[in-house]
């Protein structure tokens, strides 16, 4: 008989994890492995990516994009519903205030780390029972595997750094306690968690999102990317517009290179809650016409194969995709000093690495435009770099032999 395996995700929105979410499923054996997917909020268009072999346990299911006005909408209006489903909200009354209260004195509230215990406690019970359940985002997927999913065995994926994402042992609850294995995306991931859990270094492992590079270098020759007929020199930055990917830092950058009469275009492909702010803050520096939020694109490769140079200036990471596939296109790469792109590049041989100052990005990216053989170096080195990463997805399937 096969193998029964759970995926657990928040939503299927198009991002990072749910991208990689994909991937792993790609690489599993369906002859040998029978999977279900469950997704606490039932949102995203990825979900016309996910293999027609899986089982989605989601009884129904919204198809519209999380960034999307539309989408956004209806997120409010699915989180209200399951906020009141098996009266989660009342159960978890001072759990919410509790936290709140946390966060306020903190500093910094993060509503989405807030809800999600709620959400998790809000959301279908599944039935059956799986060989291995996995979480494959923190939050509302780790919580919903460890309370409500019977499985044999059980495991959870981290992203982003657990600190500076903002979570905590009192947040979660212990969850990660009762997991028996732990998969960080990159080694300042795991380091970050491990400052919090401690005792879960034995069964915490480095398992690195899987990338498809024969597809990424086919849909890259499609067709689109820039009709714009810009002669200048494009920039290209790959990410979601929050506060972590720092585009506000990125912006007075762009606004420093026009000053010194460099002919260029800052593109970002990505959406998020900051649009608004991001938008009124390019109109503001006058950069309207060069420093553009061109949204989400279905296939991002065109562009990222077109443009002249890549750079992913964030203040923190789990482990960039972006920037990984960037080298696989052999692109030159201006990355933020932040540890996880650090573990990705190695500063002068196939990318520079800059501090997250506006100044100090304009400065590496002047240094590129002038230097044609420089940016070649750095590109011709970046594309033969091992993207492939450890072969972790049997340390994975291991858990259900």
């Amino acid at each position: 008989m096969k193998k029964k395996i759970l995926f657990v995700i928040n939503t299927l929105g198009r991002g990072g994890a749910e991208n990689a979410l994909i991937q792993l499923i790609n690489n599993i054996d369906k002859d040998i492995y029978d999977i279900s997917l469950y997704v606490i909020l039932g949102q995203g268009e990825l979900i016309e990516k996910i293999p027609k072999h899986v089982h989605i346990l989601n009884k129904k299911f919204d198809h519209a994009s999380v960034l999307s006005k539309e989408g956004k909408k209806n997120l409010r209006k699915n989180i209200i519903g399951i906020a009141f489903s098996r009266f989660s909200f009342f159960k978890n009354f001072f759990y919410l205030l509790t936290n709140f209260f946390r966060m306020m004195f903190s500093g910094k509230i993060f509503v989405d780390k807030l809800l999600w215990k709620m959400l998790s406690d809000g959301s279908d019970i599944l039935s059956e029972e799986y060989d291995l359940a996995t979480a494959f985002l923190e939050g509302a997927s780790t919580y919903y595997v460890r309370d409500h999913v019977r499985a044999k065995k059980k495991a959870a994926f981290i992203h982003v750094n657990y600190l500076e994402a903002g979570y905590n042992r009192k947040l979660d609850k212990n969850v990660y306690i009762d997991m028996d294995k732990i998969f960080a995306v990159s080694e300042d991931v795991r380091k970050s968690f491990l400052s919090e859990y401690s005792e879960c270094k034995d069964k915490t492992y480095i398992f690195e999102n899987i990338l498809d590079v024969k597809s990424i270098i086919k849909k890259s020759e499609e067709s689109g990317g820039f009709d714009d007929a810009f002669d200048g020199k494009r920039i290209l930055t790959i990410a979601r517009l929050t506060a972590q990917k720092a585009i506000d830092v990125s912006i007075d950058a762009c606004r420093i290179l026009l000053d010194k009469s460099e002919n260029v275009k800052w593109y970002v492909l990505g959406d998020g809650d900051l649009r608004t702010k991001l938008e009124e803050k390019i109109k503001k520096e006058g950069l309207t016409d060069r420093f553009i939020l061109f949204g989400v694109k279905d296939n991002p490769y065109p562009y990222l194969k077109q443009c002249d140079l890549y750079v992913h200036a964030t203040k923190f990471e789990g482990k960039s995709i972006a920037i990984r596939e960037a080298q696989v296109l052999g692109k030159p790469i201006i990355v933020s000093d932040c540890p996880s792109n650090l573990e990705l590049v190695v500063s002068g041989e196939d990318a520079l690495v800059t501090k997250l100052d506006a100044k100090a990005i304009s400065d590496s990216i002047i240094k590129l435009l002038h230097d044609e053989n420089l940016c070649t170096e750095l590109g011709d080195k970046a594309r033969i770099k091992d993207n492939d990463g450890p072969d972790s997805l049997d340390e994975l399937l291991n858990m259900v032999c």
